[in-house]
């Protein structure tokens, strides 16, 4: 594992915190968490696209996703903007839904971003706050989930600046 980026998962699975060193400068970074046309490009796991992907970008503001895996299937996503720091901080929760609209989980999300010589350090800390039974094998996925995000976003943010 390269030293400069690290992943923590917390007793129990109920918080995860992960930091990665991107290649690039925070004011590009933060845009492709906060441009919908840029998050659908790099958000969920590999394999996985976004055939829905809006976002309201301020404190209360509502962001949802669908993410379509390899195999078809949909998982939508919906979460509120809780806090916006431009270009240093976003947080917002989101709330997995199942096929009839019902949340499985939601979670606090917290992502900062730090610049130093052009590179950003990403701080994501994820905190499971409410889950149902149903919800718990997905859960079981956060870490590979998150992990293959940020990879995709890295990768998305070496080609795209």
């Amino acid at each position: 594992m390269n030293p400069k980026n690290k992943t923590l998962l917390a007793p129990g699975r109920k918080e995860l915190v992960i930091t990665r060193v991107l290649e690039a400068p925070r004011e590009l970074a933060f845009k492709a968490w906060t441009d919908p046309r840029q998050l659908g490009q790099w958000w969920g796991p590999h394999g996985f696209t976004n055939p829905v992907c809006e976002v309201d970008v301020r404190p209360g503001g509502a962001i949802r996703i669908h993410m379509r895996g390899p195999e078809g299937a949909v998982y939508p996503m919906v979460g509120v903007f809780r806090e916006i720091v431009v270009p240093e901080l976003i947080v917002f929760t989101s709330v997995a839904l199942d096929a009839a609209g019902r949340p499985l989980f939601e979670i606090l999300n917290a992502v900062t971003f730090a610049e130093k010589r052009g590179r950003t350090t990403l701080t994501l800390k994820a905190k499971v706050i409410s889950e149902t039974a149903e919800g718990a094998p997905h859960l079981s996925g956060m870490k590979a989930g998150w992990t293959q995000s940020l990879e995709r976003l890295a990768e998305f943010l070496s080609t795209n600046h």
